[in-house]
Formats: C-alpha cells, structure tokens, sequence
C-alpha cells in the first residue's frame, strides 16, 4: 500500500543517518567519496507493523452489501430475436410491441448501518428501480435481511433504509463531523466493488468542497484517491478512528474503473437526512429568499475581489430572510459562520446542514469592505390557494395545471429559478399535451409580456389571438413557440 511504503522510506532514511553518521539533507555536495549506503534490516519488530487493521475491524461490520430486484412489465414481439428486424430496427426492437413478460433486474450496492436497530444509509441511484423492488441486505457476517425504503432524495442522492425483522443488536458506524476533515487525511472506503465481495482500499482526502460535479444546489463532495469502483456506492469513508465521515456514491472516469478520483456525501448532509428519516419527517431546506451565482473572474474584478470565490446576491426577496436580515443585491458571500464558501452551492449546503430554525452568521463584502449578516432560516412558504390553477379555454395551454414558482415547488421540482409560471401537471388528451407541453416547463412570456405569476398568466390567456407566441423555459434552454389561436 502506498502509506507502507512512505512510512518505510521514512524509517529507511532514518536507518540510513545513524549508519552513515554524516548525512544531511542540507549537506552540500565535496569532491570526498561518499561512502555506499548499506541496507539493513529494521531495528524492531513494531517498525514493520503499521496497519488499518484495527480501524477496518472497527469500521468493516457496520458495511453491508445492498441487492435489489425489480421485477418490470416489458412487451416482447415474436419477431424480436430475428437478426434481420434487429439489423434494421435495433436491439431494442420489440420492446412496446406484442405480448406481456415480466423482466428482473437485478443491481448491487453498498450500504453503511448508522444504528442498532438497522438503519442504513445508502446512495438513491442503489435502490431506486421501476416495478416492484425486493431489497436484501447482506451482513459481513454473511447473514442477510430484507429491508425497505423509508426516505430517498434524488438531489442528494441519499436514501435510507430500514433492515426487516432484525434483533435490534446491528453493528453500527458513529458519524464524525465532516468539517473536521482536511486535505491530505488518511481514510478508508468500505464496500463491495463489482461484487467480489467486501473490500477496503485506502487513500487521503484530495479536496473538499467539490460543488462543480454537483447537479443539486446544496450538495458538495468529498474528494478522495480511495480506489471506489461500481459497487461502491453507497458504501462507507471512514477516518482513522473508524467513524463515518462520507457516502461513496460516484467517480471520475473514462473506463468505468478507478482512477484515483472518487467523491463521497460529506457525513454532516448525511446525518441530516437519516435523522429526518428516522423520525418520520421530511428534510426542510432553509429559504434564504435571494438567488446567488458563483464569482466569476469577470465579477471579482468588477467589484474589486482579491479572490475568485464566493457566490454573489443577484436578486432578494421582499421580506424574506435575506431581505429582514439586510442582504443586498451585490453582496458576495465569502463565509458562512466562520467557514469558508466557494460558491453558491457550497452557501446552500451550508445552510441545509444548519436546518431550519436556526440562524448563520454570513461573511459579505459590501462594496470593498466586510460586513456580518446575521439571517434567521426559515421555511419555505407553502402553495396558497391562489398559487395553483388549472387552465382551460380556447388557448394552447388548456389542460395544463400550473403554479406560481415558490421556493419549497423550485426545490423539489429541481428549479433553476423563480422566474415565470411552472407547468404541474398536463391532462390526458388536453391541447396542451398535443402541443407537446411538459410538467417542469417554465412559461415565461406570453404575446411578448411576462408571465411572473399565475393570475398574469390566467389574464394574457383570456384574450383570443390568431396566433400565440410563447417562451417557455425547458432543461436550462429558453424555446419560442407559435400556435394558430
């Protein structure tokens, strides 16, 4: 392992100044003959010894092998195995087509027991599946479970788990508090790559804050040269004393296999989702009311930064929490409660790890000086009755269900902003599904004027045209429509 190797090399060089007698590392080179190094044998027993042994018997039992099967639904043609129709139509030809048969499939995984009585942390992309899902925990002790799904969020890509008719003895992992880490810290990833088995490769912590990877607004990683393969999602990064301190769940590659470079859901998001699972509730992300955008270089000059980092105020929302706490448009977030932040995703991680309820002290630079805002985190407002509407009548969007944008819908819709009316759902057979409308779709502006709430909308709707000119916003792409009235 590489960390033998280094501790050997340091010993080895420690041997060789008591032999040598004049070695230096600041010893400048002379035209004396050097005299050769000797090899020698290490001094002590105890010297050779260094091992993770007794962190991975600490650590390994709490990490368990997740199995899922579901059991799908597919169409099968009775021309779909005939080479000649695959040739033209492709592998997938015969799917949709033909008679019923159920299909299973099968995944595996990793997980990690945070408590005795068998809950267990795992990665959403593990467990979720179509059709009905059969889950099987398998102890190290090779005993195995059923358990079932009490909580999954797809953002984060957590899920927690319940182990079935257990004895309420599991072995289970501490957490340990992720911000305490730092790069260059010694861990160990635990779980079952490829399905070998349970195996454990060691690294350091690479970096910390990785927020660029992420598609969530308050998710950042843990990076780590831990060998992780497919099947160790979801499994456990543990320090040195044999605590938690992340979830594997991806890598970076362009095999599909290890490349030292590995990320793992810091323990602090974790913990806040297991513990809302465990009670029965679920996670509230704090609403700060005001929208932030990474610093880029042209901003950091523009507003005279030393630094390109932090996330910048772009817009408030009247009295919300920013608002009441006397954040301004222009601020640039540097620090949230003492810690540093890179960018707007590394504001918001921060905020969910605090929770609602609470308050965080924010570090701005207010126009070239520094400046503490203290804001209260709140809920979000829920959906009045004013905020939802179905439309129906002689235009394009009859049939559709939409919304005013609010913070709590952004977020569980997976919003990049608050701009326009959000489409909920569409009707079976309505115009606007013939039009191709879709459940996410943000209306922006109808006939040229700006559809910011739901009442707007409802009013540039009711005046017949000839034809209708509508911008939606779809998957971060602005797209124009015309449809005869």
């Amino acid at each position: 392992m590489k960390a033998h190797r280094s501790i050997a090399l340091v010993f080895g060089l420690g041997i060789l100044a008591v032999v040598t007698g004049g070695w230096s590392p600041f010893s400048t080179p002379s035209d004396t003959a050097q005299p050769t190094q000797q090899k020698v044998p290490p001094p002590s027993r105890e010297v050779v010894q260094y091992s993770f042994a007794p962190i991975v018997r600490k650590a390994a039992p709490a990490v368990v092998n997740v199995y899922v099967r579901s059991r799908v639904q597919a169409f099968n043609s009775p021309f779909a195995d005939d080479p000649w129709f695959r040739r033209f139509f492709g592998r997938e030809f015969g799917e949709g087509f033909g008679q019923p048969s159920e299909r299973v499939l099968s995944s595996l995984g990793s997980g990690v027991i945070i408590s005795a009585d068998g809950l267990v942390v795992t990665n959403t992309h593990v467990v979720k599946a179509r059709g009905d899902t059969e889950i099987r925990i398998a102890l190290s002790d090779k005993r195995e479970f059923d358990a079932k799904v009490i909580a999954l969020d797809e953002k984060t890509d957590i899920a927690v788990l319940k182990i079935e008719n257990g004895d309420g003895r599991f072995p289970y992992l501490d957490y340990e508090d992720s911000d305490s880490l730092e790069v260059g810290d010694l861990v160990l990833a635990i779980g079952n790559p490829f399905g070998v088995g349970q195996t454990v490769t060691s690294g350091i912590v690479s970096a910390l804050s990785r927020s660029e990877i992420s598609t969530s607004d308050s998710q950042v990683f843990i990076q780590t040269d831990a060998a992780i393969n497919p099947g160790n999602s979801g499994g456990a990064l543990v320090d040195m004393s044999g605590r938690l301190v992340g979830i594997n769940t991806m890598i970076f590659s362009k095999t599909g296999g290890s490349v030292g470079i590995g990320f793992a859901i810091p323990s602090n998001l974790v913990k806040v989702y297991a513990e809302s699972a465990a009670s029965g509730r679920k996670v509230e992300r704090p609403w700060l009311g005001a929208k932030l955008e990474a610093v880029s270089r042209d901003v950091a000059e523009g507003l005279g930064l030393e630094r390109v980092a932090g996330a910048v105020v772009t817009r408030i929302s009247d009295k919300g929490p920013a608002d009441l706490a006397g954040l301004e448009p222009g601020d640039v977030i540097t620090r949230v409660d003492g810690i540093e932040v890179t960018d707007a995703r590394s504001v918001y991680y921060r905020l969910t790890t605090k929770g609602v309820g609470q308050s965080v002290m924010l570090s701005v630079i207010r126009k070239g000086k520094p400046v503490d805002v203290k804001v209260a985190l709140l809920a979000p407002p829920q959906a009045g009755k004013d905020d939802i509407k179905n439309l129906s009548g002689p235009h394009p969007l009859d049939g559709a269900r939409v919304s005013n944008i609010l913070p709590s819908l952004a977020d569980e819709m997976n919003l990049d902003d608050t701009d326009g009316v959000v489409v909920l759902s569409i009707r079976n057979g309505s115009v606007a599904q013939s039009l191709g409308f879709r459940p996410g779709d943000q209306l922006m502006q109808i006939q040229g004027q700006s559809v910011d709430t739901v009442a707007r909308l409802e009013s540039t709707l009711s005046a017949r045209q000839r034809l209708w000119q509508i911008s939606v916003k779809r998957g971060g792409r602005l797209l124009q429509l015309q449809v005869p009235g």
